[in-house]
C-alpha cells in the first residue's frame, strides 16, 4: 500500500501540542499528518526519562479538558504526576481519540519549504520521504532542544555520561557509584533527591542556586478524582483566567501593604501548601516589585537555613545575586533536605569554576573529582531551539533562523511569522509564560477557528503582518520590563531571556504580561477578522 504524501496540514511533533492540534483540526474536517521524530507519542515526556522527572504543576490543571471521554476515563494517581504517568496519559489520549492513524513515527523533519506557485509547504524527512500540506504547524515544544556544556575534555570522560533529555530508556545503574551532576535548573533539582538515594557518593556542582519552592506529593484519592471530573470545566476556566495558567486563587494583598507578622503568616501558609501556591497565591507583586520579590527571597533563604544543617552548605544554596522570580520557579520534593545526607556533597563552581573534564572525572580549579557517572542537566535552547535547528524556508527563500538573526525575535502573538504563509506555532516564542497545557489547548482551539474562518471566507493565505510583529515585539518588551524578571533574569542567566545559551541575543522568549491578557489579545484578533494575520491586505494591526 502506497503511503499518502499530500495533506491539508502537516503537524511536526506528537506531544501535548501535536495531539491537541491534530484532534482539533480533524474536528473541522482537515486531512492531517503528524510527523514525530521519536518512536512514540509524548514529546518531552517521551524524551525526558531521568530519575525524578515529574510535573511542576498539579494533576488537575496539567491535562486537557476538551474530551469528555478522556476526562471520565483517565485516573491520575499523584498530586504531581511522574513522567511515566504523564506519558501514559498522552498515550491514552492518542488511543481514546483515535489519533494514531494520522501519526507517522520515526519521521524526523530536515526541512520545510514554502512554494509560492502551489501555495503549499513541502516537508522533507531525513529518510528521504516528502509530504506536502497547505498548512504547516509546529508542535515541537518549548523545552525540547538540549544544550550541552562546552567544557574542555568532556568527550574524553571514560565513565558513563548522560544528559537528562537523553536518558537511557532502560534506565541507568547508579547504585553505589560516584556520580556527578552539572546543572541545577528544574531537571537537576528533580534529579538530586532521587539520585542521592542511589549513588555511593554524589557530587552536585552548583554555579547558580535556585529559589526552590518545596512541596509534597500525596496520592490522589477517589474523592479528589471525582471532584475534578465533576468540575473539569470550572477548573480549566480558572486556570485559563490566571496569569500563569494554574487553577489557583488570586493573591489579595501586596507584600508591602501588610504588616510583618501577617506577611510571615501568609508566606508560611503558602509554603506549607507547597509548590506554585507560594509563587502565585502569597502576594500580588512578587513578580512586579523588587522589594516584594526580595521579601520572598529572604523568606526562602530562611527556610533553607532551617532545613540544611550545615551552615556553609545552607549559605551556598541561598541565592544572593538575584531575587525570587529571577529564574523560572522550580518545585522541589525534599531538595534542600537531601543536602543533609552524608553521601551528598555540594561543590561551589561559581567561586572556583570547572576547568575541564578528564578521563577519570571533573576538575574544579586544580582539584579533580573522580566519577563513575556524569549527569548533565544543562537545560534547553528554549522556545526557539527546535524551530532554528531545521530549515524552515518561507517566501523568497528566507530561512526562519536567518530572519530572527537579522531582525531579532519577532512573531505575531507567538503564532505566525511575517514571510512564512500558512505556518503556525503552538507555544511559539513570545507566547505566555505559563503552565503549558492551558495555552496549548486554547491555542489549538483558536487555530481551529482561524482555519475554519479562512476556509469559509475563501482566504488562501494566513500570515502575520510586519506591523503586527513590531507591535508584539514592543508589547512583549513592555510587559517584560514591568516585571522583576527583566533585571533579575539577566543576573540569574534565565532561559526566558535566552541567557542560558552562549551567544543567544537577549530577548523575552515568552510573554510576561499574563496568560489571561494574552488570551484577550487573541480574542481581539479573532473579532477583528484576523486582519493582523492578513499580510496580503497590508493593514496595520
Amino acid at each position: 500500500m502506497t503511503q499518502r504524501s499530500a495533506f491539508d496540514a502537516v503537524i511536526i511533533g506528537a506531544g501535548f501540542s501535536g495531539l491537541a492540534l491534530l484532534h482539533h483540526l480533524r474536528e473541522i474536517g482537515l486531512d492531517c499528518a503528524v510527523v514525530e521524530a521519536s518512536d512514540g507519542v509524548g514529546g518531552t515526556w517521551q524524551a525526558n526519562r531521568y530519575p525524578g522527572v515529574r510535573t511542576d504543576s498539579e494533576f488537575h490543571y496539567y491535562s486537557f479538558s476538551f474530551s469528555k471521554e478522556v476526562r471520565e476515563e483517565w485516573t491520575w494517581s499523584e498530586r504531581y504526576p511522574g513522567g511515566k504517568e504523564v506519558l501514559a496519559y498522552l498515550n491514552f489520549v492518542a488511543d481514546r481519540l483515535d489519533l494514531r492513524k494520522d501519526i507517522q513515527l520515526r519521521s524526523r523533519v530536515s526541512s520545510a519549504v514554502w512554494d509560492e506557485d502551489s501555495g503549499k509547504w513541502t516537508v522533507e524527512l531525513e529518510d528521504g520521504r516528502t509530504l506536502t500540506g497547505t498548512y504547516l504547524l509546529s508542535g515541537m515544544g518549548v523545552l525540547s532542544q538540549p544544550v550541552y556544556p562546552a567544557i574542555p575534555g568532556i568527550e574524553s570522560f571514560t565513565g558513563e555520561c548522560y544528559h537528562t533529555a537523553d536518558w537511557p530508556r532502560e534506565g541507568a545503574d547508579l547504585a553505589g557509584k560516584r556520580v556527578g551532576l552539572i546543572g541545577l535548573g528544574a531537571s537537576g533539582i528533580q534529579v538530586v533527591p532521587v539520585v542521592a538515594k542511589q549513588a555511593g557518593e554524589f557530587f552536585v556542582f552548583q554555579r547558580t542556586p535556585n529559589y526552590v519552592v518545596e512541596t509534597t506529593n500525596e496520592q490522589v484519592s477517589p474523592e479528589q478524582m471525582r471532584h475534578v471530573r465533576e468540575n473539569y470545566d470550572e477548573i480549566f476556566e480558572q486556570a485559563a483566567g490566571h496569569p500563569f495558567g494554574v487553577a489557583m486563587e488570586p493573591a489579595r494583598y501586596s507584600a508591602l501593604e501588610v504588616g510583618e507578622d501577617q506577611r510571615r503568616e501568609i508566606f508560611e501558609s503558602k509554603w506549607e501548601e507547597g509548590g506554585f501556591h507560594f509563587a502565585n497565591e502569597c502576594f500580588t507583586d512578587l513578580a512586579s516589585n523588587h522589594e516584594a520579590s526580595e521579601l520572598a527571597s529572604e523568606f526562602i533563604r530562611g527556610k533553607i537555613r532551617e532545613i540544611v544543617r550545615d551552615p556553609d552548605t545552607a549559605e551556598l544554596l541561598c541565592p544572593k545575586n538575584y531575587s525570587f522570580n529571577g529564574k523560572r520557579v522550580p518545585t522541589g520534593h525534599d531538595y534542600y533536605a537531601t543536602f543533609n545526607r552524608d553521601n551528598v556533597h555540594l561543590v561551589d563552581v561559581k567561586t572556583t569554576p570547572i576547568t575541564e573534564v578528564t578521563p577519570r572525572g571533573l576538575k574544579v580549579g586544580e582539584r579533580e573529582y573522580e566519577l563513575d557517572v556524569l549527569i548533565v542537566a544543562t537545560g534547553f535552547d528554549a522556545m526557539t531551539g527546535t524551530l532554528t535547528t531545521i530549515d524552515i524556508v518561507g517566501r523568497d527563500g528566507i530561512v526562519l533562523r536567518d530572519k530572527w538573526d537579522r531582525e531579532g525575535l519577532r512573531t505575531n502573538l507567538g503564532i505566525s511569522v511575517h514571510g512564512f504563509p500558512n505556518f503556525f506555532m503552538s507555544l511559539g516564542p513570545q507566547t505566555p509564560y505559563s503552565n503549558l497545557p492551558v495555552p496549548i489547548q486554547l491555542g489549538a482551539q483558536w487555530l481551529q477557528r482561524l482555519l475554519s474562518w479562512a476556509r469559509d471566507n475563501d482566504v488562501p493565505l494566513i500570515e502575520a503582518t510586519a506591523e503586527s510583529e513590531q507591535w508584539w515585539v514592543e508589547e512583549c518588551e513592555r510587559a517584560g520590563e514591568a516585571t522583576v524578571m527583566s533585571s533579575e533574569g539577566e543576573k540569574a542567566g534565565a532561559w526566558f531571556l535566552g541567557k542560558n545559551v552562549p551567544g543567544k541575543p537577549k530577548a523575552f522568549q515568552v510573554y510576561m504580561g499574563g496568560g489571561q491578557v494574552y488570551q484577550e489579545f487573541c480574542r481581539a484578533a479573532e473579532q477583528d477578522e484576523y486582519r493582523s494575520f492578513r499580510a496580503d491586505l497590508q493593514v496595520r494591526a
